[in-house]
């Protein structure tokens, strides 16, 4: 079974490309997820795992997640090969998502008890890459 559950902070806002063969939307980022355990009198290490987002999940990772977010991610762990333009093996492992909720549990950097989660739902997945909104009264436009 391959199977990845992070929460983490994204790094940098999600970059957004199109396949060449069929134009299909792909955004690219990457989350800063803490180690659980620290070292007495050392600081909280981090690792930077890199997420790419397909299709309409994507679409909504690139449209509503932005760099210092904290966000949850599922999906499964995949490494690609390829010859770089000097003809060197390149690697590289990542996670590919296949659901993303948001994590955070305030909204727009301002902690007033609002969980961001409830406002705007919790979940863009493949199979539903909708997000649900409690009622018409919670909408910010």
């Amino acid at each position: 079974m391959n199977k990845v559950i992070l929460m983490g902070r994204l790094t940098r806002d999600p970059e957004v490309r199109y396949t060449q063969t069929n134009n299909t939307l792909v955004a690219s980022f990457s989350l800063a997820v803490n180690r659980r355990f620290v070292r007495q009198g050392e600081e909280r290490q981090a690792d930077f795992i890199n997420i790419v987002a397909w299709s309409k999940l994507g679409e909504f990772c690139s449209k509503y997640f932005k760099k210092g977010q904290q966000v949850a991610i599922i999906g499964r762990i995949q490494t690609r090969t390829w010859d770089d333009e000097n003809g060197v093996k390149r690697y590289v492992t990542e996670v590919v998502a296949e659901e993303a909720y948001f994590a955070d549990s305030k909204r727009d950097g301002v902690s007033d008890g609002t969980s961001f989660e409830n406002t705007f739902g919790t979940t863009a997945t493949s199979a539903n890459p909708e997000f649900t909104v409690a009622s018409d009264d919670d909408l910010p436009f």
